[in-house]
């Protein structure tokens, strides 16, 4: 468990520190990051499994405000300087920002819904996140959204947390933008882009990320589009 959790908390590392300065291996903030993610390994695991415990369900009324609400809590812990909620017509976005007084901003994707799921159909009860014992692959979490997509953020957020323990500036600026809305295609996420101060922001990006566990960039994502890049689109 611990091995999987560095490696996922890695990858979101590595797309983090995207100045060569930063990402050398050895360099002194780089080595204080690494520590303070081994450190928080526990913490962040219980971070996954009380998220997994709220699930959104945007088809069937379920923890919408809530949803947000946790998403805008989790943003705002992990380093985000400001994060509010975003009304839309149906489940609500959040919108996030980070000024590490950089020169390059970077506008991160995330969705907080998950799928219905039938708990007779699971081996472990769903909303758990019970740790098992997996032949062939050791240790895993199970629970709905722990890969698609909780896990992948939370090693994001643990990843953005640990420059703020470790006293180390992010070499990039973020904007974020979370939907709650991404299970049922999307339908109202260009409300939560296209408001005044949301839509400014990721104008200012020169690329875009979303924490995935097969490490694709914007896979299926909404288009953002901008001056200073081209547009990500499905």
């Amino acid at each position: 468990m611990r091995t999987g959790l560095i490696i996922g908390t890695g990858t979101a590392l590595s797309a983090l520190m995207i100045s060569p300065a930063f990402a050398a291996p050895g360099d002194p903030g780089r080595d204080k990051v690494v520590a303070a993610i081994s450190a928080d390994h526990d913490p962040a695991i219980e971070r996954l499994r009380d998220w997994i415990k709220l699930p959104t369900i945007a088809n069937m009324g379920i923890n919408h405000m809530e949803g947000a609400e946790y998403m805008r809590k989790l943003a705002l812990e992990a380093g985000f300087q400001q994060a509010k909620i975003v009304k839309t017509s149906g489940v609500p976005g959040v919108f996030a920002t980070l000024d590490a007084g950089a020169k390059d901003t970077l506008a991160i994707y995330f969705m907080y819904d998950v799928k219905h799921y039938e708990p007779k159909e699971w081996s472990s009860p769903p909303l758990e996140g019970r740790i098992v014992d997996r032949p062939g692959e050791g240790k895993a979490l199970i629970g709905r959204g722990a890969v698609n997509q909780k896990g992948p953020e939370t090693a994001f957020l643990t990843a953005l947390r640990a420059f703020k323990t470790a006293g180390v500036r992010l070499p990039v600026n973020l904007v974020f933008v979370a939907e709650g809305e991404e299970e049922i295609a999307s339908p109202n996420f260009s409300q939560v882009v296209t408001q005044p101060d949301v839509k400014a922001a990721l104008e200012k990006r020169s690329g875009s990320s979303s924490p995935r566990r097969d490490n694709r960039s914007m896979a299926r994502r909404p288009c953002f589009s901008g001056p200073r890049a081209r547009s990500s689109c499905s």
